[in-house]
């Protein structure tokens, strides 16, 4: 994470609503085999676990029971152009705003009951926020296939033991030079990091 104290932003609130809109993450672990990544859907318990399955054959899958292990989480983010600056960029240099947070912990594997509950929750949580059409739902499923679609995956939980966040949007400028590099992003079609410069950058 950014060293800059001016970047952190310990608000748990915060933190757990990006888990919740972005959905999606990394998972980190050193194996015997060196260390490896696994790209998950991620659900927040709200009670200190984040939940993600992994492919029976994922390179981590058979490592993760009873690791420790970091999940990165990406959120918006762009280009910062010097150009963009009051001073046209005469004493800035290029960079780049984001939002990323990092968790640690332990992980567990789940029973086949936790899976399901997992799979379960992660489609109606995504469903539920499509605006067409009616959601749709594990049971469509025949029973049979999704038995067989289970055992091809495994459900690990995480308990969240650290929490590390860089929200990295200029903090450090005044509030006019921020406002001109928001509208630069903007500009260049980065509205969500834009967005949040003005909404969380002071």
């Amino acid at each position: 994470m950014h060293p800059n104290p001016a970047f952190r932003r310990p608000d748990r609130a915060l933190l757990e609503t990006l888990i919740e809109e972005i959905g999606f993450g990394m998972v980190f672990a050193a194996t015997p085999d060196g260390p490896r990544v696994g790209h998950v859907a991620l659900h927040w318990t709200r009670d200190g676990a984040l939940q993600f399955h992994l492919a029976r054959g994922n390179a981590l899958t058979r490592h993760l029971d009873g690791a420790t292990a970091l999940v990165v989480i990406n959120g918006p983010d762009g280009y910062v152009s010097p150009r963009w600056y009051g001073d046209g960029g005469a004493e800035q240099v290029p960079t780049w705003n984001y939002v990323a947070l990092e968790l640690e912990g332990r992980v567990r594997r789940m029973d086949s009951e936790g899976l399901l509950g997992l799979l379960t929750d992660l489609s109606d949580t995504r469903e539920g926020r499509i605006a067409e059409g009616k959601p749709w739902t594990m049971d469509k499923l025949p029973e049979a296939r999704l038995r067989g679609l289970m055992a091809g995956i495994v459900g690990f939980e995480m308990e969240v033991q650290a929490w590390r966040e860089t929200i990295k949007l200029s903090q450090n400028k005044d509030s006019a030079e921020r406002e001109r590099l928001a509208a630069g992003l903007e500009g260049e079609g980065a509205v969500a990091i834009a967005h949040m410069m003005r909404s969380l950058g002071e």
